[in-house]
């Protein structure tokens, strides 16, 4: 006899909360009525949505989980998320994870490459205080896979020292710009401090993912509220990112090559 099935977790990936994005943020943006609506249907389903830290504490002891749980994850740091979702987070009484790039952030640390309206560090705060998890996104959001090693370091140490020092607590979980990793991604993210990180991926979440290569779902503006309870019930996904597994296969061959060519040229330096 086989044993239980291991549970499947729907991570969902948001970024923009908006309803008037700009067209850098447009596709992977909702309107407010949209996550509204996503919230509802959670709720009267009988979701319970749990930090990142959470599911991955929980994985690593065996212990157990709510019923049906699910993780409402935002990346980069958009404004909408304090103003349009937190409203709808604490009404349900849901607990979320906000991953933010802190060079992105208004404030003292801020890079000026924030692709709409960011949040600020007083927003933060109370998104902090108000059950969501702030977790570290790098600090310039760049292609971690990309950079040299030292480049590599100083973004995610970067990233966790700022919100260290913004919110007095070092953040556990790290989700990776874009979702691209590797191995040397993934090693340097645990060495950095954080027990965690979130990848895209586009499928439910398993332990068996091991805790640095969770996979998450995209929401975006083109997700309808069928299409969305889909996702949640773990139903067709496969089907619905066909086209996006693709474009990703065919990048992620064009991401190897550029990395073999910049090798060989330090190794000519």
């Amino acid at each position: 006899m086989s044993g239980p099935r291991e549970p499947r977790v729907p991570i969902l990936m948001y970024h923009a909360v908006s309803e008037a994005p700009n067209d850098a943020t447009r596709a992977l943006s909702v309107t407010p009525e949209a996550f509204s609506a996503q919230m509802a249907l959670l709720s009267d389903s009988g979701f319970t949505p749990i930090g990142t830290a959470d599911l991955a504490r929980s994985w690593r002891s065996s212990g157990p989980l709510p019923e049906r749980p699910v993780l409402v994850t935002f990346d980069d740091g958009y404004e909408g998320v304090h103003r349009h979702a937190l409203p709808v987070l604490a009404k349900h009484g849901f607990a979320a994870t906000l991953f933010v790039s802190t060079g992105w952030l208004r404030g003292a640390y801020d890079t000026g490459g924030g692709l709409d309206e960011m949040l600020d560090w007083d927003q933060v705060r109370e998104l902090a205080g108000a059950d969501v998890e702030i977790g570290g996104h790098s600090h310039t959001h760049p292609q971690l896979d990309q950079l040299t090693d030292a480049s590599l370091r100083f973004e995610l140490l970067r990233c966790r020292e700022i919100i260290a020092g913004e919110l007095g607590v070092r953040p556990a979980s790290f989700a990776y710009p874009y979702g691209y990793s590797s191995r040397r991604v993934r090693e340097a993210v645990r060495e950095a401090g954080f027990a965690q990180s979130l990848a895209v991926g586009n499928g439910l979440a398993r332990r068996r993912q091991g805790p640095y290569a969770l996979r998450r779902v995209t929401v975006r503006r083109s997700t309808g509220i069928e299409e969305f309870e889909r996702l949640v019930e773990g139903r067709a996904i496969a089907r619905t990112f066909a086209r996006d597994r693709a474009l990703t296969k065919g990048y992620s061959m064009v991401r190897r090559a550029r990395q073999v060519r910049r090798k060989a040229i330090r190794s000519r330096v």
